[in-house]
């Protein structure tokens, strides 16, 4: 292992401008590129003589698309966490899958007229921000140990404001150049930000610390023998499992909800209306404001006044917010379905719970999966917690899939579509409580763990 980088014990490490810089220029590289996708995909493959007739099928297709790239880019962080944290250390998982990203930016805008090409760079995409994914975020956990754990949090509140930041400004500039100069440029630009971010990555390659990969026959024995590894597999798995759910949830915000807008008023103020692509950033801004007031005001309040605000405590209470959007959204399409012309407003209220819900989630998803993994497995359970998004995004595609072919999931169209999901939820939740009152919990920093900890 590198030698730890010589600064106060209670202060972030000199390393953490760069790994944030990178996640901002990536995030918007990916959120850039899916800001524009659905609408891209039906306007320009699905139904590009926009017949009226042909609405729901191509929107469903095009739905389709968009969650099955999510769930593969989501599920290949778990072969970059493994090729990390056993095999080439996540340095150089970073480092050269950044590098494919970048030629798979460079692919969309080539092929922004052919399916066949436009779809091998969606591939090559989602290889690419998945192999580095799960790696990135436990990198930034290797910058702390001991002496600055208490850190963690407000590093990983930072880590989600550079997504939000990254993410909101591509959402409000990438569908203007889609617009006004076309798909090749659109795609084209964030291919730039990821050369960025690349760049930016490979600036602090003398600050990081290093943690060295296991090697192969070590991480095996770690992670499926008996000891810590299985163990905390164990614990942090039951967690996830209730994880896609939400996901399944959120992710519509990106893709059924952008196509919702366009059927919408979007007259947010006279002489004001948005692009549909563009309504999406406002759940961009207000996580950008409810990160940190969850953080330094909300949580140490509850905290000061007796209740103890753990992670199992903020997921579940995510949860319940997360479907309170989908009720709101659920509400919009059945005034659409009966002919009326509801108010973008209403979305907008959407966006702010839905921000709300999934910060308490996400955050402290990104932290728990960190925190309660020993050395050898941190990055695999990273992994993990983003495989629950892949889940989550091909359970969509499915469902996606068959109301395009008039399948069993063809019943819940319209409002029934987002009702269906709130009562996912509702039964996600139940259950979650129930287990969640009987786990007992075990956190790791550095090479120390923490005795259990009540939820």
């Amino acid at each position: 292992m590198h030698p730890e980088p010589a600064e106060t014990k209670a202060a972030f490490p000199s390393s953490v401008p760069f790994i944030i810089g990178n996640e901002v220029a990536e995030r918007f590289s990916y959120y850039g590129m899916r800001a524009i996708l659905p609408t891209f995909l039906v306007a320009q493959f699905f139904n590009p003589g926009h017949n009226a007739a042909l609405t729901a099928v191509a929107e469903a297709r095009a739905n389709d698309f968009v969650h099955s790239f999510a769930a593969l880019g989501y599920a290949l962080p778990v072969v970059g966490a493994l090729l990390a944290d056993w095999v080439v250390g996540k340095y150089r998982v970073i480092l050269y899958l950044s590098l494919l990203y970048c030629v798979g930016h460079a692919l969309l805008a080539a092929f922004a007229d052919d399916l066949n090409g436009f779809r091998l760079g969606l591939l090559v995409v989602a290889v690419g921000m998945g192999g580095i994914k799960s790696s990135v975020t436990a990198n930034l956990g290797d910058q702390f140990d001991r002496h600055n754990a208490h850190l963690l949090p407000k590093a990983y509140g930072w880590f989600q404001l550079a997504i939000d930041v990254g993410a909101a400004l591509s959402t409000a500039f990438i569908p203007e150049l889609y617009a006004r100069y076309g798909a090749a440029v659109a795609f084209g630009v964030p291919g730039l930000l990821m050369g960025a971010a690349t760049l930016t990555f490979w600036l602090g390659r003398k600050r990081y610390v290093r943690v060295p990969p296991t090697g192969l026959a070590q991480g095996l024995r770690q992670t499926l023998g008996p000891g810590e590894g299985r163990a905390a597999l164990r614990r942090v798995g039951v967690v996830f499992l209730f994880i896609p759910v939400v996901w399944a949830l959120y992710d519509q915000s990106v893709s059924e909800w952008v196509l919702q807008a366009a059927h919408l008023d979007r007259e947010l103020w006279p002489g004001f209306t948005p692009l549909p692509e563009q309504i999406q950033i406002l759940g961009i801004v207000f996580g950008i404001g409810l990160n940190p007031l969850l953080t330094y005001r909300i949580y140490p309040a509850l905290e000061r006044r007796g209740l103890r605000v753990t992670p199992l405590r903020r997921i579940g209470t995510g949860m319940v917010i997360i479907a309170l959007a989908l009720a709101i959204v659920a509400g919009i399409q059945h005034r659409l379905d009966a002919g009326g012309l509801p108010s973008v407003w209403w979305q907008v209220l959407a966006y702010f719970v839905v921000a709300g819900g999934t910060l308490m989630v996400a955050v402290t998803g990104l932290e728990y999966a960190y925190t309660h993994s020993p050395p050898a497995i941190k990055s695999l359970t990273t992994a993990l917690w983003l495989l629950t998004i892949a889940a989550g995004n091909f359970f969509l595609s499915i469902m996606n899939a068959s109301i395009a072919e008039g399948g069993f999931f063809a019943r819940f169209q319209g409002a029934n579509y987002y009702w269906f999901f709130v009562g996912l939820m509702a039964v996600n939740v139940a259950l979650f409580a129930v287990v969640a009152s009987r786990l007992r919990e075990k956190t790791f920093i550095g090479a120390e763990a923490v005795e259990p900890l009540p939820t």
